[in-house]
């Protein structure tokens, strides 16, 4: 009966909170910059200097994941890939996997009301702002890159201020509920004690 259970969880629509990320025209520095930075095809890797620490939160955010990512080898290429794409972007990789948690439940094919694509829901315009015309946003590595991407960004736009940055992602910013949620999820359902590089 768990299983059953389990599985009809799985295959539940889940409702999309991707929002309408609003187009703001870059700067040329900024576009060469983050253009730069998505011409990087480096192979994902888990960036712990302790191989034992890599195992640690593998095995930690993997049971954690398990119920919506069952198959083991998925999920181990898709947590190191968010944790590589993290620590590139300077950003925490449970506060990603929180923020893919709320805006796509983890469905790679998911899209949104307003055109966003993935896991971590990106807009299909800043593929041309920033990418080329052959990047899939619905590819693991070219999704979670332009999200860690798009967030830092915005972080940057807002001098760390994760409420503003995160409601700027969402497009939603002056509203609290996104930026609440992501940091919940971040916080009690992502966090972790040990290290995470």
């Amino acid at each position: 009966m768990r299983r059953l259970l389990s599985l009809l969880f799985l295959l539940a629509p889940l409702h999309v909170l991707g929002g309408n990320q609003v187009y703001v025209k870059l700067s040329e520095s900024t576009r060469a910059s983050m253009q730069a930075q998505l011409a990087d095809r480096a192979v994902p890797f888990l960036n712990f200097t302790d191989p034992g620490n890599a195992q640690k939160w593998v095995y930690e955010m993997s049971k954690r994941l398990q119920q919506r990512m069952p198959d083991r080898k998925q999920r181990f290429e898709f947590l190191k890939t968010v944790h590589h794409e993290a620590l590139r972007a300077r950003l925490d990789p449970q506060l990603v996997l929180g923020l893919i948690e709320v805006e796509s439940g983890f469905r790679k094919y998911a899209v949104s009301s307003a055109g966003a694509r993935g896991y971590m829901q990106v807009m299909p315009f800043w593929v041309k702002e920033i990418g080329q015309p052959d990047h899939n946003l619905f590819g693991l590595r070219s999704n979670l890159r332009y999200g860690c991407l798009i967030l830092r960004h915005y972080l940057d736009i807002e001098n760390g201020d994760y409420f503003r940055a995160l409601g700027r992602y969402n497009g939603s910013l002056g509203r609290a509920e996104y930026p609440t949620l992501v940091h919940a999820h971040w916080k009690r359902r992502w966090s972790y004690d040990g290290p995470t590089s």
